[in-house]
């Protein structure tokens, strides 16, 4: 029976899809456990290429846990995430993500550009949903050293790189995001067996 975990993020300039890749490289390590990775349709203008498939709420419905992930914008997840999750209502009044785990990741262009206030601003809809947050337990290393990303409440990167570059994650923040895809698949599988 196989564990599905949508790693869902929203991101403009690639940071934090290079975070979500590596948060699925973690899920997948983990026996009978799947990454799905998904995005959301940008509310700017004009036409947009898109890494991975926009996500349904049918297939939210149908995961065993997600990984949410957004950029950092002025202290907030972005507009995009928002808009999305503000057309989950019926997911809501059903109670279809009740007792399912979650967890965020993010990433910002400055050391203290706001990545902590951008994750607990993704998790007051996870909360709302019923949902089981997850963050990263003192218990991890890396947390501890990591002069890059990587908070308690979930993996995060700091992006250095100029435009137009790749984006390129420490060492730290790739082990941290890793970390956390793991324990989000294990709770999750775990969770699904229990259930059945």
């Amino acid at each position: 029976m196989t564990t599905t975990i949508v790693v869902l993020y929203y991101s403009r300039h690639g940071s934090t899809l290079s975070i979500a890749r590596q948060i699925a490289r973690g899920v997948e390590s983990i026996p009978e456990c799947e990454a799905v990775l998904r995005t959301v349709e940008d509310l700017s203008l004009g036409s947009r290429q898109y890494h991975d498939p926009i996500i349904t709420l049918d297939e939210l419905k149908q995961c065993d846990g997600l990984a949410l992930g957004s950029p950092v914008w002025f202290g907030n997840m972005a507009a995009a995430l928002k808009h999305f999750w503000d057309q989950t209502t019926a997911l809501w009044v059903n109670g279809d993500l009740i007792d399912k785990p979650a967890c965020v990741f993010t990433s910002s262009s400055t050391m203290h550009g706001g990545q902590e206030t951008t994750q607990n601003s993704m998790m007051l809809p996870l909360l709302h949903h019923g949902m089981m947050v997850l963050g990263i337990p003192y218990s991890e290393p890396k947390l501890h050293t990591t002069e890059r990303g990587g908070t308690p409440y979930g993996a995060s990167h700091v992006a250095l790189h100029k435009a137009g570059t790749k984006p390129t994650l420490s060492g730290d923040e790739i082990e941290l995001a890793q970390q956390l895809g793991k324990r989000i698949a294990s709770v999750a599988k775990k969770l699904k067996m229990v259930a059945v």
